[in-house]
């Protein structure tokens, strides 16, 4: 395994990058740096885009109530043949077409965190100044709202299934019920997703 990879450690149930190994224990590092410790070589996997994607978040969000990173309100681009940066662009873009909010902002954590990481930070090809212009924004009643909700339950992964598009918040507290009378789950991420149109003023 190369140092850097990162892996889930099944007994302390954190992902940490790889660093080392002696006899039957590897080092550790926690995301985002930190103190190391030793884990159980058979209890280390490598860690799924999920779980990469939380630690990444937990880091930033710790080293963010330090007060060492911006507040990061542009969407990072990726940097043309870096790998890395295009799988999780390409995990971004899929979240966005599922209508997953949360997905695709752990995808622009992650991201940020990678390029500060390998790339010195984002490219400044992906900084844009905008002039403004005064928009009134409103909601598209030509198109109806989405409701979703996916079952996040589970002790090692999320159990994944997913209510589906609704139209009705309703019908998505209806599946929610159905699927703990079926699975006895409790805990769900539910999303809302509408469209909205831009009008100039003036």
């Amino acid at each position: 395994m190369e140092p850097g990879t990162l892996v889930y450690d099944q007994r302390t149930r954190r992902v940490g990058e790889y660093q080392d190994r002696s006899g039957p224990h590897v080092t550790l590092r926690p995301v985002g740096g930190g103190r190391q410790w030793q884990a159980d070589a058979a209890e280390i996997r490598v860690a799924t885009l999920d779980e990469r994607l939380s630690a990444g978040v937990r880091a930033l969000n710790e080293r963010s109530r330090e007060g060492l990173l911006a507040d990061p309100t542009r969407p990072p681009v990726p940097v043309p043949g870096c790998a890395a940066c295009e799988e999780l662009a390409v995990g971004r873009d899929r979240a966005r077409a599922a209508f997953d909010g949360s997905a695709v902002t752990d995808a622009n954590v992650l991201l940020r965190q990678h390029q500060r990481k390998e790339h010195g930070g984002e490219p400044a090809g992906g900084r844009r100044v905008f002039r403004y212009v005064p928009y009134t924004i409103t909601q598209d009643a030509s198109a109806l709202p989405e409701y979703q909700a996916y079952c996040v339950s589970g002790e090692e992964a999320d159990c994944g299934a997913s209510s589906g598009p609704c139209q009705a918040p309703a019908e998505v507290e209806e599946w929610q019920r159905r699927h703990t009378q079926e699975t006895r789950h409790l805990r769900y991420r539910r999303s809302f997703a509408d469209y909205a149109v831009l009008e100039r003023q003036g």
